[in-house]
């Protein structure tokens, strides 16, 4: 059976736009004609994906598997690492938990399931497809852990894949990361790379123009593409290290003041991607109370550790001040899974699910406890939300291990075939709901945003853009972008001749 023909692209470290360029190649190989699929072998990552079958993948290869046009599946990521402190992990295999690990034990007892499973799994894809593009992780010249990695040249020498390495030149020393990384690299590994591309470059490329020359002439390694920096790219991240480029403070310009709580296990806030999209919103993550100010609209998103980023808000003022917010009626808070259970009035992980901590107070601004399970519920879920008089067709996904009971009377936010889910008050200021990807609807969205302005004395916003429409417009002008700043033909050649002779 005649295999895929794989390119994998790797970076000097982390955040330097992997992710998108995948993305954008996803997107090029099937404009130009190829069944294409994405590939990442192990990813850390609290940013999750739900599959059609109700498996949990990274979301970025959810999203690069939606640039390719085609459906997800856990073989393009068989390994997610979910972390729930700053040492343990939750490990999840082909999309259902596995079990909670510490690094080193992982290293020493998963490494060769984890091996079996890679390899399965790219067999698997390669089957399938004829073009793969693969994602490595951090840097392959992690020389303290390279000997057990899963995920980047152990992965190239498992597909037989030339790799191009990518550097961030908007972070500086972009030719020292890269040459350091080269020579880091193990001789063989080192073949493996076919080139490299210079990423999120501002100015005039003339410039730039002796350092390519220099570096091409020292590494012996062709420079394959100088990519601009895309402002306004509407591609989902994947890492809440993003999140720090954010405004904490308000901006008096936008007519709709909405505050994002940033906790340190925040997870799945792509949530609020379609909020930054519309004109008269301007969205800001807040970790601190006396950054918060008084919006209009407060979102408390996931956690992958609900109990511990509760306690950080206690800890730092914010959850007294959400109560004020909540008292004074004049703004709208939304809490979202994690977020969700902090607004209730308990929350206890008696099997140490996440925390270490047994039992914990919520804000007690809605009447449930939440009780974490061993069991993690991840489903695609569709319903009606009812917004005051309004019926509202909703769709978007579940993913969360708690179980939450109400103990009394209320009026639920979504009705779903089978059951009732979340909660909204009488006043509609405040919503809590285990759907994720709720704002991603349209109708819904513009709802809520107009009775914010309705409550302001302002007019209402109406027929807003449709999310889904811009993200598929940011995959055609990623593509494009890069397609313009890339020797595409030259890497076409290298990556089938590269796997002719492997083969």
């Amino acid at each position: 059976m005649k295999k895929a023909v794989p390119l994998m692209i790797q970076g000097t470290h982390s955040d330097a736009g992997k992710s998108a360029l995948v993305t954008a190649l996803c997107r090029i190989f099937v404009q130009d004609g190829f069944k294409t699929a994405p590939y990442k072998s192990q990813n850390m990552a609290l940013n999750s994906y739900i599959t059609m079958d109700g498996k949990e993948i990274g979301r970025a290869q959810g999203v690069q598997a939606e640039a390719a046009r085609i459906a997800a599946t856990t073989d393009m990521n068989p390994i997610l690492i979910k972390p729930t402190s700053d040492s343990q992990s939750q490990i999840v295999v082909h999309g259902k938990p596995y079990k909670n690990m510490q690094a080193g034990a992982y290293r020493k007892e998963f490494y060769e399931q984890g091996l079996q499973l890679i390899e399965e799994s790219y067999s698997s894809l390669a089957s399938q497809y004829e073009r793969i593009v693969i994602e490595g992780a951090g840097s392959p010249a992690e020389i303290n852990l390279n000997d057990r990695e899963l995920v980047n040249m152990r992965v190239a020498q498992i597909a037989n894949s030339p790799v191009i390495l990518v550097g961030d030149i908007e972070k500086g020393g972009v030719f020292a990361s890269l040459v350091g990384t080269l020579q880091l690299l193990h001789p063989e590994d080192r073949k493996r790379v076919v080139g490299v591309f210079i990423n999120k470059f501002r100015g005039d490329v003339t410039l730039l123009e002796p350092g390519l020359t220099w570096f091409e002439e020292y590494t012996g390694v062709p420079v394959l593409g100088v990519i601009p920096f895309i402002h306004d790219l509407m591609i989902e991240a994947e890492d809440s290290v993003v999140l720090s480029k954010y405004a904490t403070n308000q901006d008096s310009s936008k007519e709709i003041d909405i505050a994002v709580i940033r906790y340190p296990m925040i997870s799945n806030f792509t949530d609020i991607d379609p909020l930054f999209e519309e004109p008269d919103c301007h969205v800001r993550f807040v970790n601190k109370a006396e950054d918060l100010g008084n919006p209009d609209l407060v979102i408390l998103p996931g956690s992958k550790n609900t109990i511990e980023d509760l306690m950080f808000i206690d800890n730092n003022g914010l959850s007294n001040r959400i109560l004020q917010l909540a008292e004074t009626g004049s703004t709208t808070i939304v809490g979202i899974c994690g977020g969700y259970q902090m607004l209730g009035n308990t929350i206890e992980d008696q099997y140490g699910v996440e925390s270490t901590h047994l039992k914990k107070s919520g804000l007690g601004l809605i009447p449930m406890k939440t009780s974490m399970t061993q069991t993690k519920l991840t489903v695609h879920s569709e319903g009606v939300a009812v917004l005051g008089e309004r019926s509202i067709a909703v769709s978007g996904y579940e993913i969360h291990m708690g179980e939450s009971i109400y103990e009394k009377e209320h009026n639920p936010f979504i009705y779903l075939v089978d059951r009732e889910e979340g909660f909204i008050s009488s006043n509609r200021k405040l919503i809590g709901t285990y759907f994720h990807g709720v704002f991603h609807n349209d109708r819904l969205r513009e709802v809520l945003l107009n009775d914010i302005r309705q409550k302001k004395g302002l007019g209402p916003v109406l027929n807003r853009s449709s999310f889904a429409q811009k993200k598929e417009e940011g995959f055609d002008l990623l593509a494009k972008v890069v397609r313009e700043h890339i020797q595409l033909d030259r890497i076409y050649e290298i990556m089938t001749r590269y796997q002719k002779n492997k083969n």
